[in-house]
């Protein structure tokens, strides 16, 4: 354990509510994948439960190889890899499969582990990477609109428009910290809003087109046109969904039924990853609720405190670019669960099962922490005393 220990490097804060997070992700992943078994009728608990800890277990392996890497070298990489995921966000509109029945157009299958890898997320990652990329290498530089539109916009505008047939909240989470990175990076704010315009030009332009020819890309425009349609119809699926885990909720009270007591689980066709929250709350009551929320809390006070102590500007874009997105995922899956947002499949992170939000999740920790490791290894060298120092002080 304490070889473990010295070779681990970054921001132990970091580390350990991460690992703290995965702890508390296995008693309702446990409990919650009754649903599978008993309702879509595959696998057993154990088996779930067992498949959670390999994932986990991959994340942390990968937390720890991204940190071993110089954070530096995620700058040409981003670059490298813009047009494989382009191909890959292709591949997956064309090829999506389906997952338990339903239609899932944002994931493609893992040949020979069957485990289902969920494109738009890795996208989404190294996008964020390329536009802080960008903005450090320019930011001496006067900004002209035009001159970073082929190379800024373009991009970015190329990986939105793959991933906003088969996943609009994830197309929007992307978005909208792309624009808070450019902001952060000195980018015009003049500027910003002409590509807010354009980016609400064209989703409505989007919509139109969809709704004339539905048929270019059935049961993906339509399911998450339908979500925002039917946000306060109850009798919809998702309206059925979300009332499922408001009662969830309210059954909790303060201490909770207890681990693994939970009744809507039962009902709940995503409990184990889109509401799990609301399994947590009935299970675990506000006691448990608040300790997750916490987690979270302090886990983006550890990123913010990151970003602040970094030493370059991309590294700091880095941080945020690739850390808050996590934060406002868990935002937006627990502001589901209690029906503030429209169902949006977005998963909590570390928490819900599933193997590419784990994944993924752990690789953006794993820039960060490497971020944090590079200013340590800074701060040691600093520090250490020079010998024409010791020499004048002897003589001295």
């Amino acid at each position: 354990m304490k070889s473990i220990l010295k070779n681990i490097e970054g921001d132990r804060a970091i580390w350990a509510i991460v690992t703290v997070l995965a702890v508390l992700s296995f008693l309702p992943v446990y409990s919650a994948s009754t649903n599978l078994v008993y309702v879509v009728n595959n696998g057993t608990t154990t088996f779930y439960l067992f498949k959670h800890a390999f994932l986990l277990a991959c994340g942390f392996l990968i937390i720890y190889a991204v940190h071993k890497i110089p954070f530096r070298y995620f700058s040409g990489g981003s670059v490298l890899m813009i047009p494989l995921v382009i191909v890959l966000l292709i591949y997956t509109l064309t090829q999506g499969t389906t997952i338990g029945g339903a239609n899932a157009s944002r994931w493609i299958q893992i040949p020979f582990i069957g485990i289902g890898f969920q494109t738009s997320t890795l996208a989404g990652l190294v996008i964020m990477i390329y536009v802080a990329r960008y903005l450090a290498r320019n930011k001496d530089k006067e900004i002209v609109f035009k001159e970073t539109f082929l190379q800024l916009w373009i991009p970015v505008a190329l990986i939105l428009a793959l991933i906003l047939p088969a996943n609009f909240s994830t197309t929007a989470i992307v978005f909208l910290m792309v624009l808070l990175v450019a902001f952060i990076g000195g980018y015009p704010l003049k500027y910003i809003a002409s590509v807010v315009g354009i980016g609400v030009l064209s989703l409505i332009l989007f919509v139109f087109v969809a709704k004339a020819f539905p048929n270019v890309m059935p049961n993906r425009v339509d399911t998450w046109i339908s979500r925002v349609e039917n946000f306060s119809n109850k009798n919809a699926e998702d309206g059925y969904q979300v009332e499922k885990a408001k009662i969830a909720i309210a059954s909790g009270g303060l201490h909770g039924r207890g681990p693994g007591k939970s009744i809507q689980k039962n009902f709940l066709p995503q409990s184990s990853s889109d509401f799990i929250f609301a399994i947590i709350v009935e299970e675990y009551g506000l006691v448990g609720a608040s300790v997750v929320i916490l987690m979270y809390f302090l886990l983006l006070f550890r990123i913010v405190m990151a970003a602040k102590k970094a030493t370059s500007i991309f590294a700091t874009l880095l941080i945020i670019g690739v850390g808050l997105p996590i934060i406002f995922q868990a935002i937006i899956n627990m502001a589901v669960a209690v029906n503030l947002f429209p169902v949006t499949g977005q998963t909590l992170p570390l928490i819900s099962s599933g193997g590419t939000s784990i994944w993924m999740t752990c690789f953006a920790l794993g820039i960060i922490l490497s971020v944090t490791a590079d200013k340590e290894k800074k701060e040691s060298i600093d520090n250490e005393e020079n010998p024409l120092d010791i020499l004048h002080e002897t003589i001295g």
